[in-house]
């Protein structure tokens, strides 16, 4: 009975001990991501940085660059991971920046981002529907905000990928000569934005959901999106550009992650969490709204990290659930 006893237990230790050391299949391995240095894109990344230690990995300090530039740090190897590549509108990055010869695009993060043209509500309910009617002069000088007789449109930062998108557009529907591209820090251009429309004044201007400024200007409430004339892409891109019955201009997108093909083939675990994490574009752009009520602070950013997981938890244990059974 004491061999017997002996032996039950040795096999069940050597059982038990690959599942323990499952438990954190990333143990010894450090995971290099690749961010903009955009504080609304923090809270999604971070809940992905939390699974990632949970599952034993080390995270390093993201570098934080344009969009453009991150798709080349996993393209060249300077990173592991991208973890908020728009499907369509930063294709040409990804494409740019090695493709799938370097690179993959795994899971869907977040489905049903929006991007196109808005005005105040004022404005649309006037008449002024389509972005083409600001060819004409008297149209578009309603939304002169600085006397040079021209509409004023808040809009893109360069290396984020809108502004490719709308610099081809102002071209191809005939509007650089009735319409300014104001760039620069957006959440400056915004602010401005935003308190012209509230002091009663016509507003134009670009933006995307998740994001919180759709909480601010609210669509069918204090603003209206736009159609366009028709569908141009840059480069010949294609895409489904329409949303409830309007032809926004962009494509209807989702956000996923771009990681190294060898990243991925080393680290089935990673791989598999990739793929599986998924989070609501509705809980981001409330996190970004209280971003844009001064809980901004990185600590307060991890705060709310942790209250979304905790509100998931269920969800979130089975992302680290799938990902140890793929590195089995």
């Amino acid at each position: 009975m004491k061999h017997f006893t002996i032996s039950t237990a040795l096999a069940l230790a050597l059982t038990a001990s690959p599942l323990m050391a499952n438990e954190r299949p990333g143990e010894g391995v450090t995971v290099r991501p690749v961010v903009q240095s955009y504080i609304e894109e923090f809270f999604q990344a971070r809940v992905l940085y939390r699974a990632l230690e949970d599952l034993g990995y080390t995270v390093a300090e993201p570098q934080e660059v344009t969009a453009q530039t991150a798709h080349l740090a996993v393209g060249t190897g300077d990173a592991d991971f991208y973890p908020v590549h728009w499907n369509t509108l930063h294709d040409s990055f990804f494409q740019e920046a090695g493709g799938e010869a370097a690179m993959t695009k795994v899971g869907t993060m977040v489905e049903g981002a929006l991007q196109g043209y808005l005005v105040d509500k004022a404005s649309y309910d006037a008449g002024i529907t389509d972005l083409g009617m600001l060819k004409d002069p008297e149209i578009a000088a309603k939304f002169d905000a600085d006397g040079d007789g021209k509409a004023d449109l808040a809009g893109c930062v360069p290396g984020w990928g809108c502004e490719r998108v709308i610099e081809h557009q102002l071209t191809e529907f005939g509007l650089r000569d009735t319409v300014n591209h104001n760039q620069g820090e957006y959440n400056a251009i915004i602010a401005d934005t935003i308190a012209r429309q509230a002091n009663g004044e016509p507003v134009l201007y670009y933006t995307w959901t998740p994001y919180w400024v759709s909480g601010a200007l609210v669509p069918g409430q204090d603003v209206e999106w736009l159609s366009v004339p028709y569908t141009s892409l840059p480069d010949g891109a294609t895409g489904e550009t329409e949303f409830e019955g309007k032809n926004l201009g962009f494509a209807l997108d989702s956000l996923r992650i771009v990681a190294r093909n060898d990243f991925l083939a080393a680290n089935p675990a990673a791989a598999k969490l990739f793929e599986v994490a998924t989070i609501d574009i509705n809980d981001i752009s409330a996190q970004n709204k209280l971003i844009a009520d001064g809980e901004d602070s990185s600590d307060v950013i991890d705060g709310h990290v942790a209250a979304w997981i905790e509100a998931h938890q269920a969800e979130y244990d089975g992302w680290l659930e799938a990902a140890r059974a793929a590195a089995n």
